[in-house]
């Protein structure tokens, strides 16, 4: 009886502990971890009334790469917003623009997309774009250009070899026209930043 009563109470703090990591995990880590519970394609090959209940055969990787567009998608929105509030160079706020109206197409139709294949998206950016989008709202103008315009080129460097791969690599059809389909826009976003770049030296 002495033991349950010790039991019981480092059951429950366990429990906290497990509640407020939940809490504390951002929605792309949130969306990762629900399609991977979701993900059937190993059973639905040996139980097909799992499968019929468990959702659609999302493949992980497919759904990883979802989950990154859509976070890399939204924190584009996001920081395009900024750079029309906080640049002070004109091109700099016109590349804002073109980011905020392109992914936010792009976005939509990966939301349509996710929908029919049963994918969870994150509802929010990650707390990594969340950091990156609290330091270029500290910045002042001229700063936050730099920093916005450098940000910018990395970032599409990262989402262009990620679309690379998965255009070669989706096992998902629909997914593999998505990544092809925006390929050459984030080649041109690629260009455009990097031209505003050089004309800053």
């Amino acid at each position: 009886m002495k033991k349950l009563h010790f039991i019981m109470p480092v059951l429950l703090i366990s429990g906290m502990f497990m509640a407020c990591n939940n809490n504390a995990k951002d929605s792309k880590a949130a969306a990762d971890s629900a399609n991977a519970a979701k993900d059937t394609t190993k059973t639905a090959a040996t139980d097909t009334s799992k499968s019929a209940t468990s959702g659609a055969g999302v493949d992980k990787d497919d759904a990883k790469f979802a989950v990154e567009a859509a976070n890399g998608g939204m924190a584009e929105v996001e920081l395009g917003t900024l750079a029309q509030q906080k640049a002070s160079n004109q091109k700099v706020k016109d590349f804002g623009a073109m980011m905020v109206t392109d992914h936010t197409k792009a976005n939509n139709e990966m939301i349509a997309l996710a929908k029919t294949k049963n994918i969870t998206l994150p509802t929010a950016i990650s707390s990594d774009e969340q950091k990156t989008k609290d330091d270029l709202s500290k910045k002042s103008a001229g700063d936050f250009d730099k920093a916005y315009v450098s940000n910018m080129i990395d970032d599409h460097k990262k989402d262009i070899k990620a679309f690379e791969d998965a255009s070669k690599n989706c096992k998902d059809p629909d997914l593999k026209a998505f990544a092809v389909k925006t390929l050459p826009t984030l080649k041109m976003h690629l260009d455009a930043i990097q031209k505003i770049h050089d004309s800053m030296k």
